[in-house]
């Protein structure tokens, strides 16, 4: 399946131009499907009111505030992909493509002092895929080339039993060595899927995987990792102001839908928590799995809708954001750490990727995918646990001390893509024309994404601008 790519560059309408649709379009939700969704809808000419829950934008991506230091650092560390086109497209709209980078290298590290810079591009990108890991032999590579040929295979050519498998039971069937899981396809199915392999669904997986190499194979260039240069607000949100000021978009923050109505196969209005009633001639529903509930009651389908949201349950993240008085001596803007307890997913240098000033601190952030154990303990404890690893690593982090820390759980953090959920994922189109679905636990070509919050807004989007006319 080839990812889906709406004509919506070219259509503009300044704020105060007539707009030859009468239709009042509601989108519910602030996150990043729900941004794309009304700057797009917006860029096309329409009468949009964004509703979010929060007094502020951005969802499950926006920056923090933190008083002890000048800077903010982000909810989360997010990576991108050199494949997600629809971000990209939404970086265009809202003005911020220019503050995505994509290096050249990463670094692998192990306890006992060795590092590996891991290329991305280029020659040096095969040795990767072919073992990274300094214990690997000239046999274990053999092994890699070989596993490695029939995995990209079998994610073009899926096996009929693959979504029966996890990642780890499909890795142990095409012969990956100990080596190169270690240095590579493990943590990569982490950062893809936010699941340990022994949990992760294969298919999800393999999905993911097979998207990215047509997208190479499209565009002559293997898909690489990057990264935002700036903060989260100012990479998402803030251009996305802009958009609604210049189109006239009404955001309305604490707006807690409730309820979305429909008669006669047509929607009518979003009912509020405070008793009122938005009228609405057409809406997208861009809220997580974990909050749909009772907005769609009207709708026929309604039940499966829930149902698959239910089962699709919840993936918990904590990131962890430590201010130190001296730097760890990391050589690339993030870096993996192999062979430990498996808690971090990677370390990220915030110097290096945002040019941020020193003087107060260093800061660097650590992601825990799959924290199911990690949640629940205090703030001191989660700093205290991360402190101890990053000593293990890092020499210079023996005697650093946390200026400041600061600590995010997100217990909800994305829909969970365990063993089980392959399938689960409803489409953006219901059975009412003017009423979709967007976020990025619907169905998309990725997992849980930036790429597929915004790759389903542009699908919600799209069958929005199909609709008839009104006469």
């Amino acid at each position: 399946m080839q990812p889906f790519s709406p004509n919506l560059q070219n259509v503009s309408c300044e704020k105060g131009a007539a707009m030859d649709d009468p239709r009042r379009y509601v989108v519910i939700g602030g996150g990043l499907a729900g941004l794309a969704s009304a700057v797009w809808l917006a860029e096309a000419g329409k009468q949009v009111t964004l509703l979010e829950r929060r007094g502020r934008l951005g969802g499950r991506t926006h920056a923090m505030r933190v008083d002890a230091v000048d800077d903010p650092p982000d909810n989360g560390q997010h990576v991108i992909a050199s494949g997600y086109e629809h971000l990209f497209r939404y970086l265009t709209s809202v003005g911020t493509r220019e503050y995505v980078a994509f290096p050249h290298r990463a670094t692998l590290r192990w306890p006992d002092g060795r590092s590996v810079s891991m290329s991305t591009k280029g020659f040096g990108a095969l040795r990767t895929f072919l073992g990274a890991h300094p214990d690997a032999s000239v046999p274990d590579r053999l092994r890699a080339a070989r596993a490695t040929m029939l995995l990209g295979w079998q994610c073009l050519r899926q096996p009929a039993d693959l979504a029966d498998l996890t990642t780890e039971q499909w890795f142990q069937r095409v012969g990956m060595p100990a080596t190169a899981r270690e240095a590579l396809w493990d943590w990569l199915a982490l950062g893809i899927a936010a699941e340990p392999v022994q949990r992760e669904s294969a298919k999800v997986f393999a999905d993911v995987m097979a998207t990215g190499i047509r997208l190479g194979v499209r565009h002559r260039r293997p898909v690489t990792i990057g990264y935002p240069t700036t903060d989260l607000d100012t990479l998402y949100v803030t251009g996305a102001q802009r958009v609604f000021e210049r189109h006239g978009v009404e955001v309305r923050y604490r707006a807690i839908a409730r309820r979305i109505h429909i008669a006669d196969g047509e929607v009518t209005g979003v009912a509020l928590a405070d008793g009122s009633v938005l009228p609405a001639d057409a809406v997208v529903c861009a809220v997580p799995n974990s909050a749909i509930g009772g907005l769609l009651d009207d709708l026929p389908e309604h039940a499966e809708i829930y149902a698959a949201a239910d089962e699709l349950g919840y993936t918990p993240i904590v990131s962890t954001n430590l201010y130190l008085d001296r730097p760890l001596g990391t050589t690339a803007e993030f870096e993996a750490l192999i062979g430990g307890t498996g808690i971090i997913d990677e370390v990220f240098d915030r110097q290096l990727m945002t040019g941020r000033n020193t003087d107060k601190a260093w800061l660097y952030c650590l992601t825990t995918s799959g924290a199911y154990e990690q949640i629940h303990k205090s703030n001191d404890a989660i700093v205290a646990e991360q402190l101890d690893l990053l000593r293990r690593y890092y020499p210079a982090a023996a005697a650093a001390r946390v200026v400041q820390a600061h600590v995010v759980r997100m217990p909800r953090a994305t829909f969970s893509q365990v063993l089980g959920t392959h399938g689960l994922r409803p489409a953006q189109r219901t059975s009412v024309p003017t009423l979709v679905l967007a976020g990025d636990w619907t169905a998309t070509d990725w997992s849980a994404t930036m790429e597929s919050a915004v790759q389903s807004a542009a699908k919600a989007v799209e069958l929005l601008l199909a609709l008839p006319s009104v006469p």
